[in-house]
């Protein structure tokens, strides 16, 4: 994708005095809702499960030319660089607000809401971008922007019970970011074949049983448990760092 775009040469129109105001904001309104529709275009292909479309498959799917493609984006790292914000920008929409007080339980409660809605909101173009991280430095820094955002929702959530614990709160920071990421979400869901609820409640008992190992004085994790967790499970045991001989 090495031609000059479309929107930089009306732009350089713009500066250069050259032509009506009128025409010219006609050249970048068109030239702005082929871009969009190049993007959203990519968008839906992956969503559907087609995560290395063509710029042919995608000209398609947007109902332009092929050449507008290469015209509107001079490589592939400038197509993922607006996929990338108009992905977030719709994710953002979508997203429930961040919760930061209350019992642990309706934090909790909160922070799965949220979590659900992250995880499975087109889930095919996360699986896109993992595909294509290592060879795109721009995917490398928006999925690295996003892990270090999510590993920050988890220290916020769960900021009393991080301060509970006795030492490092870092294990329980982290048990916590990988319970509740992306790959964990995409085992349980992909792999593992369970529902969202039943995805859902593994998460939340994954992490009552990491607050309680690490944190046992904090919150109300008795009543945050789900009723099949395995800590009430017949015959089951809990068990804290203290409790295990080290």
């Amino acid at each position: 994708m090495g031609e000059t775009s479309v929107t930089s040469s009306a732009t350089g129109g713009v500066a250069g005095g050259t032509g009506s105001g009128a025409s010219t904001d006609g050249r970048l309104t068109r030239a702005a809702r082929t871009r969009t529709a190049v993007v959203d275009a990519l968008l839906t292909l992956n969503a559907r499960g087609h995560l290395r479309p063509t710029a042919r498959d995608i000209a398609a799917e947007a109902g332009v030319s092929l050449r507008s493609v290469y015209v509107h984006f001079d490589d592939l790292e400038a197509l993922f660089v607006e996929s990338s914000r108009r992905h977030g920008e719709l994710l953002a929409a979508a997203l429930p607000p961040l919760v930061d007080a209350g019992t642990f339980t309706e934090r909790l409660d909160a922070f799965l809401v949220r979590r659900v809605v992250i995880h499975e909101f087109a889930p095919g173009v996360r699986r896109a971008a993992l595909l294509q991280e290592p060879f795109s430095p721009v995917l490398q820094q928006v999925l690295s922007n996003g892990r270090q955002a999510l590993r920050a929702e988890v220290g916020c959530s769960f900021a009393p019970e991080l301060a509970a614990v006795d030492g490092d709160e870092m294990p329980l920071l982290r048990a916590i970011d990988v319970a509740s990421s992306a790959m964990t979400w995409e085992s349980l869901r992909t792999f593992q074949h369970l529902s969202v609820d039943d995805a859902t409640a593994q998460v939340r008992a994954m992490i009552v049983a990491f607050v309680r190992a690490w944190a046992p004085a904090a919150g109300d994790t008795e009543t945050a448990a789900p009723d099949d967790s395995p800590d009430d499970a017949p015959g089951a045991t809990r068990s804290t760092p203290a409790d295990d001989g080290r």
